[in-house]
């Protein structure tokens, strides 16, 4: 069963959508972190929800839109109303399922931001899954942004950029991306509940740069051979559908 729906709370309206067979019986729940300009209509998200769904019982997936994408309706990206969205996710979770265990997945930007809430306030998953994490996000904007755009930015002007979409932008959210640059930081803590997957060919974020933080952090890291961004071969998808349902200590 697909759920499209609201969280509206402390002043904000985060649209979500849940996958999940039984609502009222839900024993684990994962808690989901598109990429950046994404949406929660992911494809990542639905296919992983189905593998863990058609599996065991009593587990559903929440995604929800980041600040900016999909249809929320800000209209400039700040990194701080991305942490008080996720903030308020986890909260939501846990009022809504008491007793359910919170399991964590994120791609890319999503990654980043998951991994900088927990640095920042302690780890809230059971188990946490990474596909491609954009570590160093402050990098990986540079290049998304582009040279023309980049000299827009100096000047104080605001710009699109994006995949899926086109998300406005503007130089203080460069700047706190910068700012808050969690390859410096350590997860030594909670790294043994944490699983990085990510492809050797990755056109977007570095492959050096996350194997480099997975290994200075103690952290499970498993290359996936010739695998994209997107990991657009069904066959190499799959590898990563096994291994997180795995490691989330499912089927």
């Amino acid at each position: 069963m697909e759920k499209y729906f609201n969280v509206n709370s402390n002043g904000l309206s985060i649209s979500c959508k849940m996958y999940a067979d039984d609502p009222a019986s839900l024993k684990s729940i994962v808690l989901f972190g598109h990429g950046f300009s994404g949406n929660r209509d992911n494809k990542s998200a639905e296919k992983l929800a189905k593998r863990l769904i058609s599996k065991n019982k009593g587990v559903g997936l929440v995604i929800f839109n980041w600040p900016c994408h999909g249809e929320d309706v800000r209209k400039t990206l700040r990194l701080e109303d991305c942490g008080a969205y996720l903030k308020e996710m986890i909260a939501y979770v846990r009022n809504a399922f008491p007793g359910a265990e919170l399991y964590g997945s994120a791609t890319s930007f999503g990654g980043y931001l998951f991994l900088k809430y927990a640095s920042e306030n302690g780890f809230p998953f059971k188990k946490l899954c990474l596909r491609c994490p954009a570590v160093d996000m402050y990098g990986v904007m540079l290049d998304i942004i582009g040279e023309d755009e980049l000299k827009k930015l100096e000047k104080g002007k605001p710009v699109l950029v994006g995949f899926d979409s086109r998300i406005k932008i503007d130089k203080p959210f460069v700047e706190s991306l910068k700012e808050a640059d969690i390859t410096k930081r350590e997860f030594l803590d909670f790294a043994e509940d944490i699983l990085i997957i990510h492809g050797t060919n990755d056109e977007v974020v570095p492959f050096e740069s996350v194997r480099d933080f997975a290994d200075n952090n103690l952290i499970e890291f498993d290359a996936v051979e010739g695998a994209d961004h997107k990991f657009r071969d069904p066959v190499k998808m799959d590898r990563v559908l096994k291994s997180f349902a795995s490691f989330f200590g499912m089927k």
